[in-house]
């Protein structure tokens, strides 16, 4: 069982096991070993988001796949889903993603791709994770090179004209205004001109990096300054990102913010009626609301859920034969153009299907109407079974017998972080809240995190 990798790779404080430098390096090494044993070249691609700790993490990483006889490659700055596209379209083995998404600048990451560019399985992980584990072996930090390789810019280059050539049809008699907030991360550079280079006026607004503040008050998480500057400056359409660029969340023009339950039915029902969504069918998370599988079932459609994750997402979609699925956090996976969430891809869809529709982002998901929905995050000091925690078991029966037939709960521990998340819809807000939070109490008193 997996210890160190979450849903979304290794993430821990920059600096602090495992992302110490030792740790790291160790790593890199590891996946030389494993690349090599798997029968594939140890080449592989790195890179990063906007945090001060990238570049030494990405040098420890690259010492790691030297020293074990690999070559490594940097593409620098760029989104996670540019590492994905770019490892499986060239001669890559793996791909490398030093970033920790949403979270604050102090942490960060690695999560790894295949040669497909695929999220590696949990097998792989468990296989790179052991070495980490063994904490008791002796293994000397070295501190030299803090600076990471020269970015390979063609391979950023390759990354933008792959995006540039995926909308169509979205220049009209007068161009469309969008506000990009780029999160001061991944996005900043990229996003602003693939935007222009399709024709549309762009306002761009958290898109000057520093390295401390990234996701700082704003991007997917925080979209409240978004909204104000799609009314602001009367803009058709605005898109949040979050650090790794590998969500998008919205506002409509009247500045109505927009989740990727949104994302998911606008698209769902525009392929469909073009013939182009496969299976009928559009997989996403315990997380998504009820009221999308509502609206899509009005479509004809189903809505198959996974566990949280988008490596899971994918891993369902593949097996259905489906080529749209994601999370209601923003990540959407368009399967026939890239095998992982891609924020600038989705966002360049969603615009192409406002052009072609003749509609705004509101006549595009106008049909999915939400169901009222709590969720609680419980910080915990450890993440036991929930089901072998008395107080915790009686509750959670208690609220699923109160909303049976009429809502949905889902209760289970954060993949990256030491939360535990309660969500639970219903058909009333203030029964909701009250319901849920019986629950978080109850994981508060059992194993709540001391402040």
């Amino acid at each position: 069982m997996k210890t160190l990798f979450g849903t979304d790779g290794i993430r821990a404080v920059a600096g602090e096991y495992p992302l110490d430098r030792a740790s790291i390096t160790k790593l890199g090494r590891s996946l030389v070993g494993l690349l090599r044993r798997e029968g594939l070249p140890a080449e592989i691609l790195v890179g990063r988001d906007t945090r001060e700790s990238g570049e030494w993490i990405e040098a420890a990483f690259l010492r790691g796949i030297a020293d074990e006889g690999g070559t490594g490659h940097s593409a620098g700055v760029i989104p996670t889903s540019g590492v994905a596209y770019l490892t499986m379209s060239n001669a890559f083995s793996a791909g490398a993603v030093i970033s920790a998404s949403h979270n604050p600048y102090r942490d960060n990451g690695i999560k790894i791709f295949s040669h497909r560019g695929f999220k590696i399985p949990d097998e792989w992980e468990e296989e790179l994770e052991a070495p980490l584990l063994r904490r008791g072996e002796a293994e000397a930090a070295r501190e030299e090179g803090g600076a990471g390789r020269k970015a390979e810019r063609r391979l950023v280059e390759q990354y933008e004209r792959f995006l540039a050539g995926r909308p169509a049809g979205l220049r009209r008699l007068e161009p469309y205004k969008v506000v990009l907030d780029c999160a001061n991360g991944a996005a900043s550079r990229i996003a602003p001109e693939v935007f222009r280079a399709a024709g549309c006026r762009v306002e761009a607004i958290h898109a000057e990096p520093d390295g401390r503040n990234i996701n700082a008050g704003c991007g997917a998480l925080h979209p409240q300054s978004l909204a104000q500057a799609v009314v602001r400056e009367k803009a058709d359409l605005g898109i949040a990102y979050d650090g790794d660029a590998d969500r998008a969340m919205w506002s409509d023009a009247a500045g109505r913010l927009l989740n990727g339950d949104h994302t998911l039915f606008g698209l769902a029902r525009f392929m469909a009626g073009r013939g182009t969504l496969k299976a009928a069918a559009v997989v996403t998370t315990s997380m998504s609301n009820l009221g999308l599988e509502k609206a899509l079932e009005r479509l004809g459609l189903r809505l198959v859920r996974t566990r949280v994750g988008d490596k899971y997402v994918l891993e369902k979609m593949l097996e259905l034969g489906a080529n749209l699925g994601g999370e209601r956090s923003g990540h959407t996976i368009l399967l026939d153009d890239c095998p992982t969430g891609d924020g600038i891809l989705t966002s360049l869809r969603v615009l192409e299907a406002m052009a072609v529709a003749g509609v705004g982002l509101d006549g595009l998901v106008a049909g999915l109407v939400e169901f009222p929905q709590v969720l609680l995050n419980v910080r915990v000091s450890s993440k036991p079974d929930l089901t072998g925690l008395p107080d915790v078991a009686a509750a959670v029966a208690e609220v699923e017998k109160a909303v049976a037939g009429r809502g949905r709960l889902d209760v289970r521990y954060s993949g990256t972080e030491p939360l535990a998340r309660v969500m639970l819809e219903g058909e009333d807000q203030a029964e909701v809240e009250i319901l849920a939070g019986r629950i978080a109490a109850a994981i508060q008193r059992a194993i709540g995190a001391k402040k």
